[in-house]
């Protein structure tokens, strides 16, 4: 995956959006162990210290966990990850609704219209 960054949000908070897309889409399974924080700092571009105030803020909520002298570890709380999911969805839905309000469509258009575009694609 290609890191990018927006200069307008802490760098931090893209991290935790980030790696909450890849726990919910399943790049990282449950339980499974995460790469370390100089690892996934490189990867990313980042210093360090910024990837891991992100790693304890998804620790803070209960999607990562530190085990003491193994790393991090991703819950094995399916149910979070998916709360995860469905929040981001809602994140996406929320924009793309506004998009199309913006439009002229109305609400009561709305589902049709994706339901149009479903069937034709």
């Amino acid at each position: 995956m290609t890191w990018s960054f927006d200069d307008n949000l802490p760098i931090y908070l893209q991290i935790i959006h980030i790696l909450k897309y890849e726990l919910a889409r399943g790049k990282y399974q449950p339980g499974e162990k995460l790469p370390a924080v100089r690892e996934l700092a490189m990867t990313a571009g980042v210093n360090p210290n910024t990837m891991q105030k992100a790693l304890a803020e998804l620790e803070r909520d209960g999607l990562v966990k530190s085990q003491r002298t193994a790393g991090r570890f991703v819950t094995d709380d399916k149910e979070k990850i998916m709360e995860v999911a469905k929040a981001l969805a809602y994140d996406e839905i929320a924009r793309m609704v506004e998009n199309i309000s913006s439009l002229g469509y109305r609400k009561e258009e709305i589902p049709q219209l994706i339901e149009k575009y479903l069937d034709e694609h």
